[in-house]
């Protein structure tokens, strides 16, 4: 990486269909301005920091790391096709919850943050805050948050209604699905 200050686009990327569209735009951006591409991971151990602390596990933590690598290596090669996209893209997998991560990697003023924003529910950000969201408080460097494709929201929707017509008939269980029978 150039440590002379040089322009970055850095865009958190998780394999969502939210994070691709937002690593598109990254990349565009970057060809804008001649900038690179850092394209970041967040992980983290499963149960979070908390639960590591408690029950730490060498092995799991390592296979965990490699898991991670290689789901930003798939993400990549989704979101790019193997095509060469132009500028200099570099990844890396990084332990630690989404926003922060990408609030610390993205430290200098010539920085850009590049984001992808999806739909969430109220059960989803109160299990889980945005990490969008985070970003947009807490960055020193401007944040660019690419929002949902429209194609999405038709996806959904299809799925919705697709959904609906599978549903069961309220007069019971499926026959042969009930209690087994006493002899």
């Amino acid at each position: 990486m150039d440590e002379g200050g040089g322009r970055r686009v850095v865009v958190g990327v998780s394999g969502s269909l939210g994070s691709l569209a937002a690593l598109h735009r990254a990349v565009g951006e970057a060809r804008r301005t001649g900038a690179e591409v850092l394209a970041v991971l967040a992980w983290e151990p499963p149960g979070g920091e908390f639960g590591y602390r408690r029950f730490p596990c060498p092995p799991l933590l390592g296979e965990c790391r490699r898991l991670a690598r290689e789901r930003l290596r798939a993400a990549l090669d989704a979101a790019l096709g193997g095509a060469d996209p132009g500028v200099r893209v570099l990844s890396w997998a990084v332990r630690g919850r989404a926003g922060e991560v990408l609030v610390r990697t993205a430290d200098r003023d010539a920085d850009l943050l590049v984001v992808g924003t999806g739909p969430r529910g109220v059960p989803a950000r109160a299990l889980r805050p945005s990490p969008a969201r985070y970003c947009l408080t807490h960055a020193s460097c401007p944040v660019l948050a690419v929002p949902p494709s429209p194609l999405r929201r038709d996806l959904e929707a299809l799925h919705r209604r697709s959904a609906r017509r599978l549903r069961l008939p309220p007069d019971g269980p499926v026959a042969g699905a009930g209690r087994p029978s006493r002899g």
